[in-house]
């Protein structure tokens, strides 16, 4: 049974910076495809990051890049998002997602079937 544990989250200044994690259980992390997506309220749900766990090769949402990092730890089976230089506009639920395969696409959530439960982050001005 595959799950996804999100932690990480909290309140910071904007600045700031956040480490968000992701372990996953029910699979090994090799060959497939997490990704980090956030939701604000009245928004629709943002891909921000993508990575494939067999290669590492990532990408990242315009607005992250240069400030955001993806990653992998094989042997924890987790995922992070480090996040520097936050901005107030970073607020969100953010959200961890798997996909079995390492096909390239877009941080899309119609592409992700397993999500985690969300960790919030918020950050103020």
């Amino acid at each position: 049974q595959v799950q996804l544990m999100e932690s990480g989250g909290g309140s910071v200044q904007a600045g700031g910076s956040l480490t968000l994690s992701c372990t996953a259980s029910g699979f090994t992390l090799d060959r497939n495809c997490m990704a980090w997506f956030r939701q604000a309220p009245g928004k629709e749900r943002e891909g921000v990051a993508i990575i494939y766990t067999g290669t590492s090769s990532t990408n990242y949402v315009d607005s992250v890049k240069g400030r955001f990092t993806i990653s992998v730890d094989n042997a924890k089976n987790t995922v992070y998002l480090q996040m520097n230089s936050l901005k107030p506009e970073d607020t969100a639920m953010y959200y961890c997602a798997f996909r079995e395969d390492n096909r390239w696409s877009p941080i899309s959530a119609a592409y992700f079937g397993y999500w985690g439960q969300g960790t919030q982050v918020t950050v103020s001005s």
